[in-house]
């Protein structure tokens, strides 16, 4: 299979890395069905040009039989390096567990995203399920010569009515066959036909030798997984897990698969990752709530609320709250006014007033080529109030350091 890597907004020409017309056209159709889950315009992930496609605001992975194309953000770095980045703020998003030690051991230069992720899940998996796979009581009913468990009187009296030889049995066994590896069974399955490293092919050899008495799951997404206390090694795994099943697409006749997607709309990743970040690093001191929907910016005539307000954070400082939202796009220091959206600037007033906030503060990627450092950039006073108007920027190239830099600019003038 042939693979395209390119950035956001990139120009991919028919003829790039032998891109054919034909490669094109299954892109398209495949890119229009993935925007549509994504709830983005037809156009969202790949627009046709005139001489070929262009990358959108999304980022990931997306495949049909004969070429994979992986989009990545538009960060000021190296292919291995924006791979690391991503994988860490999907990591954050997603709660799974990225180390050092991991990212590390695979040569992300010469790797793409899905097969990172694969190696992430495999290797994690693999891991968990050596110690023995997650299991649970399941109720069975069989006909025994000796009783086990209760006796199924009802059964008992009428279908084994003329058979005194025989028990009508029902009883609770302890059985891997259940739900959430039925759901494992089924990734593992679908990214052993993905899989190009050899390593993960490896990995996903072993774990598909380990689910070898767990039924095939004709609908693994519509499975009663339950998530509890004693499976809870399990949780970010079963995510991940469901976020590959939901991107492969299937004949409807045979079952062949067609096509892959693993997409995100950088917009969203950006806003959640921020989120997160803020939540771990300003917990227990603050309350930090995300996509707060607590206030609304009209009432009508009866009084109902009418329009609501959801500020992509909204952090309880000490006195009154700080209002954040996040823009995934460049600034222009060139400018007075920074390029800012006039929208975004209305948006903003409007929370303002809603929250009787002390500051409000629009968060950006840093933009290295422009001299944009990652602290607070720009700070604007409301007029008429005492309400700050601040532009931030952190660098999302180096999403480790990203909660020392927001800790700063949240303190910064807290006092």
């Amino acid at each position: 299979m042939k693979l395209l890597t390119c950035r956001e907004w990139e120009h991919l020409p028919v003829g790039k890395k032998k891109l054919t017309k034909d490669d094109v056209d299954q892109l398209h159709i495949h890119a229009e069905r993935a925007a549509r889950r994504l709830s983005l315009q037809k156009n969202a992930v790949l627009s046709r040009t005139s001489g070929g496609l262009q990358a959108g605001q999304v980022v990931g992975i997306l495949a049909t039989p004969s070429i994979s194309v992986e989009i990545l953000p538009k960060i000021d770095s190296d292919d291995g390096n924006v791979r690391n980045a991503l994988v860490r703020m999907l990591g954050v998003v997603l709660n799974i567990r990225v180390t050092n030690s991991e990212l590390a051991s695979l040569n992300t230069q010469r790797i793409d995203l899905l097969e990172i992720l694969i190696r992430l899940f495999a290797s994690q998996l693999l891991t968990a399920v050596r110690r023995g796979l997650p299991r649970r009581y399941i109720t069975q009913e069989e006909e025994l010569r000796l009783l086990r468990g209760k006796l199924n009187t009802m059964r008992q009296f009428t279908h084994l009515a003329v058979r005194p030889d025989r028990l009508a049995c029902r009883f609770d066994e302890l059985s891997e066959d259940t739900p959430l590896n039925r759901v494992f069974k089924a990734a593992v399955s679908l990214l052993a036909r993905h899989a190009r490293s050899i390593e993960n092919i490896r990995l996903l050899t072993e774990l598909s030798a380990r689910f070898e008495f767990v039924r095939t799951s004709p609908n693994p997404l519509q499975e009663s997984v339950r998530l509890d206390r004693t499976n809870t090694a399990y949780h970010s795994l079963h995510s991940l897990a469901r976020l590959f099943l939901g991107g492969e697409w299937q004949s409807t006749t045979g079952g062949r698969t067609t096509g892959f997607a693993l997409l995100f709309a950088m917009n969203e990743l950006f806003e959640e990752f921020i989120g997160r970040s803020l939540m771990r690093v300003l917990t227990p001191e603050y309350k930090v709530h995300l996509q707060h929907r607590e206030h609304y910016a009209l009432k009508d005539k009866n009084s109902d609320n009418i329009f609501a307000l959801c500020p992509d954070v909204v952090i309880e400082a000490e006195n009154r709250p700080i209002v954040l939202d996040t823009k995934w796009k460049r600034l222009n220091p060139d400018k007075a006014n920074l390029d800012v959206e006039t929208s975004d600037v209305y948006q903003m007033l409007a929370y303002a007033r809603a929250y009787d906030s002390a500051r409000l503060i629009l968060l950006y990627p840093m933009d290295e080529k422009k001299n944009l450092q990652q602290r607070i950039y720009r700070k604007w006073t409301v007029n008429g109030t005492d309400c700050s108007f601040e532009i931030a920027v952190v660098d999302v190239g180096r999403p480790d350091q990203v909660r020392e830099v927001l800790h700063s600019i949240i303190h910064s003038n807290c006092d």
